[in-house]
């Protein structure tokens, strides 16, 4: 079985069968999303929640604002169909614990436009591992849809 690896602030679409993951998801959000009738399945590595006028042509993937959007399209050209696709989400983790602030509380702000992107597209969020304050690494299977989180040797299948 093939196994495709994005990084931050990448994205990848497939169909049929194969695995796509991500590693290193700390304040970085992961969204997987899954057509369960096409089996056409995309993972996002989101590494900020809005280009906000930083994006200058450079690798859109890492924002959710943009990344998400471009996501959706790659897989309705897969063969997926909207009214079949569900997202599952990891990530979003304040890892410095004890500083606050709102510049440094990146990973809920991650994950709060994570949220409001696949709202805005009508895609369900059907689960998610999301805050704390450790790493994690996210994968899903093509052929099945199923969504594997491992956060510090603790696997949450979704």
């Amino acid at each position: 079985m093939e196994e495709y690896l994005v990084g931050l602030g990448d994205y990848a679409v497939i169909s049929g069968k194969g695995i796509i993951k991500t590693l290193g998801l700390g304040s970085c959000v992961g969204v997987a999303i899954y057509d369960r009738i096409n089996r056409v399945a995309g993972l996002s590595h989101v590494f900020l929640a809005s280009a906000n006028g930083r994006y200058r042509g450079d690798n859109p993937g890492k924002y959710a604002d943009l990344a998400i959007p471009l996501l959706y399209e790659q897989m309705l050209r897969e063969g997926a169909q909207p009214s079949f696709l569900q997202a599952k989400i990891a990530g979003g983790g304040q890892l410095f614990v004890g500083m606050e602030g709102p510049l440094l509380n990146v990973g809920a702000q991650n994950v709060q436009a994570v949220r409001e992107q696949l709202k805005k597209l009508g895609i369900r969020l059907a689960g998610e591992v999301v805050g704390g304050n450790k790493g994690r690494s996210m994968s899903i299977d093509a052929a099945t849809g199923i969504v594997t989180i491992n956060t510090a040797g603790k696997v949450t299948v979704l």
